[in-house]
């Protein structure tokens, strides 16, 4: 069975060499260097103790420095499975998810045509490059040179120009004996409807070619010269031989490059390439006048694991990578993810390279942000979270993204970094350059308690059970209003006996670094002791955090003395000596020492001192309430 030209190069770039031959070897991972795609095994092929056998992923290669064994997947598969090429190629392709073609008598004709196509394309740019030194191309050089670039560059890119012509290029190249077919088929020429002659696809533009890994010329794209052209830039037509949504600028020198160690940057045009290799970063590569595709991304981890994004400095720019991290989440593994480098405001990488030289680039280059950062950055910038739905939203957005990352730990990972910028984000910014008051005094003379006063909670029905709740509550609504000191609280909370379920809920997401259900958020804030509680209606975050330790302090406290007191009376049915009264005495007096606030209305009260007296402090602290029975 003969297979089109391109399911081969299909195949080898959905499925890596390394992921065919890690199954067979166990990797040295003190020789490789991943990064890289370079990979050091003991040979499978013939018994060694080092590591001689050599894979390269990039090239998609291995060769064994012992036995002297080489070849590719296919070939891999061949010898250690004992399978045929086309044994080989199926199990490659289910492994892809990539069906196999139908069987094909004329593939080889098929392959012929593409060679022959190939051709034409050759002819194509030795015709533009002679044509930019012609007395039409005057307006092409000047703007070349305006743009900084020398003959070197114009030779190493092979730079040329189509001239203002319409039948230019295809006089010359059926001139040259080449057949009319062959020329539209290629892209390069195209047909009228009313079937008059052909036509130029190329005039009046500077010619950039377009190779493929294997450096065939695939097809061209142009840049006008004319403001009133129709488009800036104009790419080959889809052909046999040129897919854009499959092929990437400079693909073949980048892969080079890489292979030496240079990072994989994605510019977004031609000129941005040029001028990137140029100044020495000469793994740049660019997408074809589109948005990045999938094939693109995949191309692009055959080359690097980590490619760097450059945005054009401006909304597009962005735009373009807030679509990208949609793209690419499903398809981000351990060894394969992405990063950005975010230029300044309408430049691109000419324009720094140009006003700040290489180290300016070099700069942004070691700058490049996470994939994950900007994922946070679309969600948040320009939005306003003043509300608990508004937050909610925010959550469930980034929810629905993490959720299309398919790797367990990689999705872990990536819920614990936007937990975390996350309370950055939403932490409120504590009151700086004053201080106030913290008197809760009482007052000389009592007043006379009012009927709704009579009528609350506490003076209907002063039981512990009650008091206790309404501690809980008051703690809840203050980190409601205070969330950022949350992660202080954290053991304290985790404490917490909720027994109301509203409140179990909002503890629960304390501690889990959820978000507290809106609805029992609002019914607690609008309790009317919670409403009128000081630590809940400022924002004076150090007032708020003595309030949490006092009452953390006191709800502790008294449940630890509480069942000390319990336990101590049962004891006076059995034991009647001093030890059980001299028990009885201190927890009694613990317990009312707990109940006395001890926060302090000096200005000067720091954060490390104790809101609660020397000796109830220890026994919170220890938990030791009382010295065990002998």
């Amino acid at each position: 069975m003969s297979l089109p030209p391109g399911f081969l190069d299909e195949l080898r770039n959905r499925v890596t060499i390394s992921s065919v031959v890690g199954r067979k070897v166990v990797w040295d991972m003190r020789k490789s260097n991943q990064a890289k795609g370079d990979y050091w095994a003991p040979c499978p092929f013939h018994q060694e103790k080092t590591a001689s056998f050599h894979v390269d992923d990039r090239k998609g290669f291995y060769y064994c420095f012992g036995c002297h064994a080489k070849g590719n997947a296919f070939t891999f598969l061949q010898e250690t499975e004992n399978m045929s090429f086309m044994e080989a190629v199926e199990t490659l392709a289910r492994e892809a998810g990539l069906p196999m073609p139908e069987r094909d008598p004329r593939a080889a004709e098929k392959a012929d045509r593409l060679s022959e196509l190939a051709k034409v394309t050759e002819a194509a740019v030795r015709f533009f490059r002679m044509q930019l030194n012609t007395g039409a191309a005057a307006g092409a050089r000047e703007y070349l040179r305006g743009r900084g670039l020398a003959q070197s560059a114009l030779d190493r890119f092979e730079i040329g120009y189509a001239p203002d012509a319409r039948q230019a290029l295809w006089d010359a190249l059926t001139g040259a004996g080449i057949a009319g077919d062959l020329i539209i088929e290629a892209g390069l020429c195209a047909k009228p409807d009313d079937g008059g002659a052909p036509y130029d696809r190329m005039r009046g533009r500077i010619i950039f070619p377009i190779r493929d890994g294997r450096g065939r010329c695939i097809g061209f794209g142009g840049r006008a010269l004319s403001a009133n052209a129709r488009a800036k830039y104009l790419n080959s037509p889809e052909t046999p031989l040129f897919d854009k949504g499959r092929a990437l600028y400079n693909l073949g020198p980048a892969r080079s490059a890489c292979g030496k160690g240079q990072p994989l940057i994605v510019a977004e045009g031609y000129m941005d390439v040029i001028a990137l290799s140029e100044a020495g970063f000469e793994a740049a590569v660019a997408p074809l006048g589109t948005a990045i595709t999938e094939d693109q991304l995949r191309l692009m981890w055959r080359v690097s694991p980590e490619p760097i994004i450059a945005l054009d400095g401006d909304t597009a720019g962005l735009r373009a990578g807030f679509r990208l991290i949609d793209l690419a989440l499903p398809l981000l593994g351990p060894e394969q993810s992405l990063r950005f480098c975010l230029l300044p405001e309408k430049m691109d990488p000419d324009d720094i390279l140009r006003q700040g030289g290489p180290a300016a680039m070099t700069k942004l280059i070691e700058g490049a942000v996470p994939l994950v950062q900007l994922l946070w950055q679309r969600e948040t910038e320009g939005k306003v979270f003043d509300s608990p739905e508004r937050r909610t939203a925010l959550d469930n957005r980034l929810r629905d993204a993490l959720a299309k990352i398919t790797d367990p730990g990689l999705r872990g990972h990536y819920t614990d970094e936007i937990k975390r910028l996350r309370f950055e984000f939403l932490r409120p910014a504590e009151a700086t350059g004053r201080k106030q008051s913290l008197a809760w005094g009482r007052r000389a003379t009592p007043a006379k308690p009012l009927s709704s006063t009579r009528g609350t909670r506490l003076a209907s029905a002063p039981d512990d059970a009650i008091a206790e709740a309404m501690r809980v509550e008051l703690i809840l609504a203050i980190l409601l209003c205070h969330s950022a000191l949350v992660p202080e609280f954290e053991v304290e909370l985790e404490r917490l006996n909720c027994r109301d379920p509203a409140l179990a809920r909002i503890c629960a997401a304390f501690v889990t670094g959820d978000t507290p259900p809106p609805a029992d958020a609002d019914a607690l804030l609008a309790l009317p002791h919670i409403a009128i509680a000081p630590p809940v209606r400022q924002a004076d975050a150090q007032f708020a955090r003595l309030c949490l330790r006092d009452e953390f302090a006191k709800y502790f406290a008294r449940g630890g003395l509480d069942a000390e007191l319990r336990e101590v009376v049962e004891d006076m049915d059995t034991l009647a000596d001093e030890s059980v009264t001299f028990r009885l005495a201190r927890a009694t007096a613990a317990r009312n020492e707990s109940e006395r606030s001890r926060l302090n209305d000096s200005t000067d009260l720091g954060e490390d001192r104790a809101a609660l007296s020397g000796e109830l402090q220890r026994l919170i602290e220890s938990q030791i309430w009382i010295k065990p029975k002998k």
